[in-house]
Parts: C-alpha cells; structure tokens; sequence
C-alpha cells in the first residue's frame, strides 16, 4: 500500500514484533509514524533511532499497566489506548511531573463486548469530559476495535458519530484487514502492519 501521508489519513506502521532491520527502509523512506503494543520491546527497539530522528513520532497502540506509565511518557508521543480512569489520572500526575503532554485517544468499547478494554459508550460522554476539564489531559480522539467475524462499518460510523457528538475528529480506526472500509468511514489514524512488514511470525 502507498505510504504517502499526502491524504488526511495518517498511516500508522505498526512495528510491534519486528526487528529494527524490518523497520529501517521506512524510517530511510521518510515514513514518520509507527505503533507499538508493549513499552519494554519499544525503549529497546526505539530509544537510539528516536533521539537520532526527532521527527519521528511513536504510537502506543497495546493495553497499558498504571506502573508502566512513567516509562512509557518519555518515549511516546500518542497514546491509541486510554480505557479507563484509573490510567487515566496517572498519565495526567506523569504528564505534571515531566512535563509533557501526550496526544491521546479513548478507546471505546463499541460493541459492549466482555472480552474486550475500552469505555463503555454510555459511559463516553462522561469520561471524557473527566479527562479533558479535570485532569487537563489532550483527548485528541477516540479507537476503537470492531467485533471479528462482523462487517466493520456500522461500528465505524458509530464511532465517528460519538466522536462528532464530543466536537472531536480524530478517528483510530481500521487495520490490515479492514482499512478500506475505515478510510470510507473517515477515519483519521489507519494501523497497518501486516500489509506493510508482512506476517509476524
């Protein structure tokens, strides 16, 4: 796929499991944006190549611990998985201490399933404004996972919706496998891997 950033949509590589040597041609491309799941593997993988590359910037896509908070902020720029109030005021008490601010998205729960992170929708409302007028964090959007085994776009327009109803825009939605139908339903923040580096093994 074309890793042009010329279109609205912001393509995130997402590089979690891969060697630094897969990752390298698309940073020497100029590709700009990349994901990863665990913090551990990204200050191993990232720490050098980031102080070398300020441009580049590092999207936490996977479930983050509370403990794991203060090493996540120095090295990441965006957080795609903010699900509950818990995390949710450390990041801000971090945000305080380093003083930086991460963009972040809430990740949304859109289908109610149990096996599943992210707020509640009827909950959405709430929380946000928690986040954004008590604990002055940078809510810049919302991600969501849709259902496996369902067609993906009616929880892609509910979350562009819930999105539109807080007066935010961004939208993390769409991967590898069902992207087209995220980028017809606005999203904003596409995560590809596989259709990128290939299979993880």
């Amino acid at each position: 796929m074309d890793l042009q950033e010329d279109t609205k949509t912001k393509i995130i590589a997402v590089s979690k499991t891969f060697l630094m040597k897969d990752i390298q041609p698309l940073v020497q491309h100029g590709h700009k944006d990349f994901g990863e799941n665990k913090i551990q593997e990204a200050i191993s993988k990232w720490s050098d190549i980031k102080e070398k590359n300020p441009q580049l910037k590092l999207h936490m896509l996977g479930k983050i611990q509370t403990n794991k908070v203060k090493f996540l902020l120095p090295l990441f720029d965006y957080i795609h998985s903010l699900d509950n109030l818990k995390l949710a005021q450390k990041i801000s008490e971090e945000e305080t201490k380093k003083n930086k601010k991460l963009k972040i998205f809430i990740q949304v729960n859109i289908a109610n399933e149990s096996q599943k992170n992210g707020i509640d929708v009827n909950y959405l409302n709430e929380f946000y404004l928690k986040c954004k007028n008590d604990l002055n964090l940078n809510i810049v959007g919302l991600m969501c996972l849709p259902p496996q085994n369902k067609e993906p776009t009616e929880y892609f327009l509910l979350l562009k919706k819930l999105a539109k109803d807080l007066n935010i825009f961004n939208l993390s939605m769409g991967m590898s496998n069902d992207y087209p139908e995220a980028i017809k339903c606005g999203s904003t923040h596409l995560r590809i891997g596989s259709e990128i580096f290939g299979k993880r093994n």
